[in-house]
């Protein structure tokens, strides 16, 4: 029974009809997740695809930058051996001014390479970093190819071109090397003995002259300053140490710019050594040692072509 409330005056007004509850407000709740679901999900999966694409073209780079540091350290191997096999030459034969400042050339050219390429390396990644966060990774990925492809014709070219000065350069050495080997003239210890008898006192010399076979020089040698030369024929000879109780001595032989050092040799003991390209054999056999002195001689052949090319002595 719906109860009645009294008004002013003793009159009844019933109370308001209540509302019936709405029934589809869950409806759309429901509807609203789902659709900030979807839109969540469709931001994760795009950027979990750019990234994705971007790590892709970041490897692509470093790829591109290994290719060219393993270049770089091939060019670098290349000027190092280059700059070895140059002092190499130098030290026995030595070189000439224009060879060398055409090697310090080619060494400034890839310096200069190599600054060059480094400076390029590092633009493209400022600029790979700036353009990876825009929309148009695609477009990114395409331009860093076309710079890398530049780069690395670039670094091949240049390699093409080092490689050739080196050729150059080395090609030039060859030339002189063989120039220098023609025309010096070698001086070569050797352990055998020749045929001939050992003259041990003057009256075996004599009997050694009369034979014809091989010219021989007497010789009476005293210790100088260092560094101070005595001639035999066409040989220089220079006593370096005496020790006469137990008969030993040492010398040094010189042929032109060529020098052999021997030490601790006894009397009567040959010294024979080969001049030339002719390979003409030499040998010194000493009979006598005093004190800074030594005595004997020097056998040489007859024939030798070694005359029309006899050392200027300094």
């Amino acid at each position: 029974m719906s109860s009645l409330k009294p008004k002013e005056g003793g009159s009844y007004v019933a109370p308001p009809p209540s509302r019936p509850q709405s029934s589809w407000i869950p409806v759309v709740l429901i509807a609203a997740i789902i659709a900030i679901a979807a839109v969540a999900y469709g931001a994760y999966y795009t950027k979990s695809s750019l990234e994705t694409r971007i790590a892709s073209l970041e490897e692509h780079v470093h790829q591109a930058q290994d290719v060219q540091k393993k270049d770089i350290q091939k060019l670098e191997k290349s000027t190092v051996q280059v700059a070895a096999d140059m002092d190499v030459v130098t030290r026995k034969i030595g070189v000439t001014t224009e060879e060398l400042n055409k090697s310090r050339q080619v060494a400034e050219k890839l310096r200069q390479e190599q600054d060059r390429q480094a400076e390029e390396r590092e633009k493209l990644a400022q600029e790979l970093a700036t353009k990876a966060s825009s929309t148009d990774v695609a477009a990114v990925r395409e331009e860093a190819s076309t710079k890398v492809a530049e780069v690395q014709k670039a670094a091949d070219t240049k390699i093409g071109t080092v490689a050739g000065d080196v050729k150059t350069v080395a090609t030039n050495l060859e030339t002189t090397n063989r120039d220098l080997a023609a025309s010096r003239r070698d001086l070569v210890d050797v352990k055998n003995t020749l045929a001939e008898q050992i003259a041990h006192n003057s009256s075996e010399l004599s009997d050694l002259k009369k034979k014809g076979e091989r010219d021989y020089v007497e010789f009476d040698i005293k210790k100088g300053k260092k560094g101070v030369m005595s001639r035999i024929a066409d040989i220089q000879v220079a006593l370096n140490d005496t020790d006469p109780k137990k008969n030993k001595y040492g010398i040094t032989i010189q042929v032109d710019d060529n020098k052999l050092d021997k030490k601790d040799l006894t009397i009567n003991q040959p010294i024979q050594f080969l001049v030339g390209r002719d390979k003409l054999r030499y040998e010194i056999v000493v009979n006598i040692v005093d004190k800074d002195r030594i005595r004997g001689y020097l056998s040489a052949p007859k024939d030798k072509a070694l005359a029309a090319e006899r050392p200027a002595f300094r």
